[in-house]
């Protein structure tokens, strides 16, 4: 065992007997979580009565000695980065910022540096007390490359377990802002629909036609038109060109706003993918060349609100549009 390795010993009472050790010691040890903890075991960690035990399903023993030693976190396979993050809040166990459009979350084909895990490596150096094992950030939700806005990520074992468990039993509040082409009919509503990857493109994602299909995952997006711009041509009076709307996720399924707008006719501006063409709306005013930098999804992660996993704090944090949506909302305030 190393200096900074952790060599935790635990005796068991009679009433512990008999009980699976690995759900015992995740009752005794409430830094680790019960998988870690297997992991652990498995890896041959433990000793009992200074016998090594690898079998996490065994039983207690009242009045044995359980020891189990936590390596210390090895280093992370990405190489922190220094990059100037905006930091909402950071304590010892979680960190919320303000993630720019055009930064990707994590290493991926394309985005092997450069990635807000970089930045964060870097960032919390020191600070970081192993998600798994491992010193590295705990990602527990994702913003695609191309959209901005307020995310938290772990810093601790306990925060990642806590804040994957609000995020699986869908109790964060997140709000984001679109501006999309078209404007919802009605101005609010509830999208619950099935989203899967699309059979033609592997990075694209769809609602399945067949509404029976139990294809992909369950999803839910619930919409408000909060302001509506322009005049579809050939529409009914008061039909928007486009729409500023808040969207707030039930579920966090991949491009789930992004793929719910289209579905009901209203992608998002600058969308790539799901948008097909950027539209005309783009380019009414000056030929476009006053959004000819707006390459992007108008998307924005604008309100995110959690319990601190550590703490039991309630936590709020809002973020204002970034630059280059502020001059679309002002472009589309003329149409």
């Amino acid at each position: 065992m190393t200096g900074t390795d952790q060599l935790t010993e635990l005796t068991a009472d009679a009433d512990a007997a008999g009980e699976r050790l690995d759900r015992w010691l995740a009752g005794q040890i409430e830094t680790l979580s019960r998988s870690r903890l297997k992991a652990l075991i498995e890896q041959g960690q433990l000793r009992v009565d200074g016998t090594v035990l690898t079998d996490p399903s065994a039983k207690i023993l009242a009045g044995s000695v359980y020891a189990l030693e936590i390596p210390a976190p090895r280093a992370a396979d990405p190489v922190p980065e220094k990059m100037d993050l905006d930091v909402l809040y950071e304590d010892d166990d979680l960190i919320v910022l303000l993630k720019p459009a055009g930064l990707a979350v994590h290493p991926a084909a394309g985005n092997w540096t450069g990635t807000l895990v970089h930045g964060l490596l870097y960032h919390c150096a020191g600070s970081l007390s192993g998600i798994g094992g491992v010193e590295r950030p705990g990602i527990v939700h994702r913003l695609d490359k191309d959209t901005s806005g307020v995310m938290v990520v772990a810093k601790s074992d306990a925060a990642h377990q806590g804040l994957a468990a609000q995020f699986a039993a869908h109790t964060v509040e997140r709000a984001y802002i679109a501006f999309t082409r078209n404007a919802p009919s009605p101005k609010a509503g509830r999208i619950e629909t099935r989203i899967a990857r699309s059979p033609q493109d592997r990075k694209k994602f769809v609602v399945p036609r067949d509404p029976h299909s139990e294809a992909g995952k369950h999803a839910i997006t619930n919409y408000a038109t909060l302001t509506r711009y322009g005049q579809a041509p050939g529409a009914a009076i008061g039909t928007g060109l486009a729409a500023k709307v808040e969207c707030r996720l039930e579920t966090g399924r991949t491009h789930q706003i992004r793929v719910h707008m289209a579905h009901i006719g209203c992608p998002l501006l600058g969308d790539p993918v799901y948008g097909n063409k950027r539209g005309n709306i783009l380019a009414i005013s000056d030929n476009g060349r006053e959004l000819k930098d707006f390459r992007r999804q108008a998307l924005h992660a604008a309100i995110l609100g959690f319990e601190h996993p550590v703490t039991g704090e309630d936590m709020r944090f809002e973020s204002e549009l970034p630059k280059d949506m502020e001059r679309l909302e002002k472009f589309l305030e003329r149409l």
